[in-house]
């Protein structure tokens, strides 16, 4: 019975000891493990930031290049009839479109869905105001009748996807 005591009083020590060094190298280690966890995480930031912004600054641009009021100013002198300018606009706005294709996958699912609507929202202007017009009208009258939809019926569909992108580009930096 003295040896059961003996062997009790060396065990339960030895066994507290035992945990006490289990819990203190697993909280080291986990430790460690956060750490390396910040330090690939900061890593892995200061690659695809910048990657990010120029993926902004692309939607950004696209969007204001497909923006009627400047596309028309930008390419009315490349064409002399209605089907004509129809034809560059649209070939316009689908380069530049697919151009920037790849940029989904840095921008929000609901910011591309946005632009892909404002998109086509711009294409279905410049048809609608085609259709309107004869085949063999001047191409300055589908500006013109771009211009006055675009003012009377008040018709701005790249503000909304504009102002998303800029509202997650400054969540990047809180």
């Amino acid at each position: 019975m003295e040896i059961m005591v003996e062997l009790l009083k060396t065990i339960i020590p030895l066994g507290l000891l035992m945990m006490g060094m289990y819990f203190l190298a697993k909280t080291f280690l986990n430790k460690q493990y956060e750490q390396r966890k910040l330090e690939l995480n900061s890593k892995s930031k200061e690659v695809i930031t910048p990657l990010k912004l120029q993926a902004y600054e692309r939607m950004t641009l696209f969007l204001e290049r497909i923006t009627p009021n400047y596309m028309l100013l930008r390419l009315y002198e490349r064409a002399e009839l209605v089907g004509d300018f129809q034809a560059i606009l649209l070939k316009e706005i689908r380069e530049e479109y697919y151009h920037n294709l790849a940029q989904q996958i840095y921008v929000s699912p609901e910011v591309w869905e946005e632009i892909k609507t404002a998109m086509n929202d711009i294409l279905s202007l410049v048809n609608q105001s085609a259709a309107e017009l004869k085949p063999d009208d001047g191409a300055i009258n589908l500006s013109k009748r771009i211009f006055d939809k675009v003012v009377n019926e008040d018709i701005d569909p790249t503000k909304k996807p504009l102002l998303m992108l800029k509202q997650e580009v400054q969540e990047l930096f809180e």
